[in-house]
């Protein structure tokens, strides 16, 4: 029965999406930091946009599975557009916040050789910058298609 999630290119497309995105991760700071650090493809945040990179494959499948007209492309393009404004702007700005909270606990520290609470370290690497998502949004959009027509000529 190919009536199933197995034989869904919308449903690969999302996944191959993110887990390229993932593990372009280490690959790329391998390449910009001469470091190789695999945690990486496991952690939020960098290049590229691995949200982008899923959304964008998953809008990319629907509109050319169902049309680009069809409202369920629509419905997954505002949703795309939500994520990646999201990636952008709202979680690009909580770690800029995260490392300003970090400074400012490492202040306290110095200060205050004990001070009166405890202080944690917040994550700074949770955002995107637009260059990552656009990034992500390339490579979504090429997975996309590719698996679309992979599972037009083979399924």
């Amino acid at each position: 029965m190919r009536n199933n999630l197995l034989y869904s290119p919308v449903f690969w497309s999302a996944f191959l999406g993110v887990v390229v995105a993932q593990l372009a991760k280490p690959l790329i700071h391998l390449i910009s930091a001469d470091e190789w650090q695999p945690r990486i493809a496991f952690s939020n945040g960098g290049m590229p946009s691995s949200h982008t990179s899923g959304v964008t494959a998953l809008s990319t499948a629907l509109g050319m599975v169902n049309g680009f007209s069809s409202d369920i492309f629509v419905l997954s393009l505002v949703f795309a557009l939500v994520i990646m404004n999201d990636a952008i702007n709202v979680r690009h700005e909580t770690g800029r916040q995260g490392k300003a909270l970090n400074e400012l606990a490492e202040y306290f520290k110095e200060v205050f050789k004990e001070p009166p609470f405890t202080i944690d370290r917040f994550k700074t690497m949770v955002g995107h910058t637009t260059n990552q998502v656009v990034w992500g949004m390339i490579i979504g959009i090429s997975i996309g298609i590719l698996t679309t027509l992979f599972f037009r000529r083979y399924a």
